[in-house]
């Protein structure tokens, strides 16, 4: 696997006046299924993100379906075993992650479970406080 998508990266995909769309839809694109990947929990909150920004940007469940459908097309995506979600909250609560930050960690995880080289994300600072393992894939698209 050569890449991994967070939500920060998938949201801009389908937002053509947002700032980060254009890098966002190009390694978006760039890469074959069976080459990039995203974590299952991404699709829960790109529909939360989707369903809830203000104004003109706001998508119907419907709409943020269609948007998810063709992330799931497009990428792999990836979870986590319960067992492996246990591993994961012990490793990062004996790190001192605690709050929001436990979903970066999660994402984190499931880009290393996918053997991606590069996960993909506009909040770089966030996964920095992760593992060195994560830290050292992490890239701006």
């Amino acid at each position: 696997m050569k890449a991994f998508l967070d939500t920060s990266v998938l949201v801009p995909v389908f937002y053509g006046d947002h700032v980060h769309h254009a890098a966002s839809l190009k390694v978006f694109t760039q890469f074959d299924r069976a080459e990039i990947a995203c974590g299952a929990h991404s699709l829960v909150e790109v529909y939360s993100v989707l369903t809830r920004l203000p104004g003109k940007h706001r998508v119907s469940g419907e709409q943020a379906m269609l948007f998810i459908g063709n992330i799931r097309d497009r990428l792999t995506v990836v979870g986590l075993s319960p067992e492996e979600h246990f591993t994961m909250l012990q490793t990062n609560a004996e790190r001192g992650i605690a709050g929001g930050a436990i979903y970066d960690a999660l994402l984190a995880a499931c880009a290393v479970k996918s053997g991606a080289a590069t996960l993909y994300t506009w909040n770089v600072r966030h996964y920095g406080q992760l593992s060195p393992e994560v830290a050292g894939r992490v890239k701006t698209p």
